[in-house]
């Protein structure tokens, strides 16, 4: 490579800034093509939506993610900080053998109510225990002889961090924690940005330079729904 070429701005410095209208638009193409439509998990939103569940579930395609890394790691039993309205959960369960078993920790009865709906309508109940409470209490209630294959956070930002050292004792070695919306928009890498949400996120990230239990990294996405990201980690 000559010095001139070396000098020239990668080309897609010269193209705009994207915006969400672009993501959402490549996340519909890509979607369109790559998922099936999953009538299962389409009702299962829907019922969360006419319940007054706040729309805060992983994308399609994040949820399909799960399901395959738990799949591709042939995990048995999986854990889950956060259910909502069960979408991930169902995206987990099928990932799961028949003998498979998921804990799903869900502080909000009335969204655990929906959750169970949508779980049994989609045929993977018996895969599925929901317990209802303060996830931190029923995490550290847990026998740690009990190993998970296989964590899944997405719950209060503010407990990132106790979750995430939770899962740690409860996980086998090998096995993997992902922890999602650690990005936030950028937030959580903006000095200027001191609201409790963002803090204890970059709580959590930053006690992960000193954690020697595990390997791990964040990988950025842009979609429909903004730009966030999650954390990929696997126990040493």
């Amino acid at each position: 490579m000559d010095h001139q070429s070396m000098a020239k701005p990668p080309r897609h410095r010269d193209r705009p800034p994207t915006t969400i209208v672009d993501w959402e638009r490549s996340d519909n193409f890509h979607n369109s093509h790559v998922l099936q439509k999953d009538e299962i998990l389409d009702a299962a939103i829907q019922n969360s939506e006419a319940n007054g569940l706040p729309a805060i579930s992983v994308s399609p395609a994040q949820g399909k993610l799960l399901y395959l890394l738990a799949k591709s790691i042939g995990a048995k039993r999986i854990l889950e900080v956060g259910t909502l309205g069960g979408y991930s959960t169902i995206q987990l369960a099928r990932a799961l053998p028949d003998d498979g078993k998921l804990v799903t920790l869900e502080l909000e009865e009335h969204h655990a109510k929906i959750a169970t709906e949508n779980i049994t309508r989609a045929g993977v109940a018996s895969k599925v225990d929901v317990i209802i409470g303060p996830a931190l209490d029923s995490l550290r209630k847990m026998d740690s002889e009990l190993k998970f294959d296989f964590a899944f956070i997405d719950a209060d930002k503010t407990s990132m961090l106790e979750y995430f050292v939770e899962a740690k004792r409860l996980v086998r070695k090998g096995g993997v924690i992902y922890v999602d919306n650690v990005v936030q928009n950028g937030r959580v890498a903006d000095p200027n940005d001191t609201s409790g949400f963002s803090a204890g996120v970059k709580r959590f990230i930053i006690s992960l330079k000193e954690d020697e239990e595990v390997e791990a990294t964040t990988i950025g996405t842009a979609n429909g729904k903004g730009y966030d990201g999650f954390l990929y980690a696997i126990r040493k």
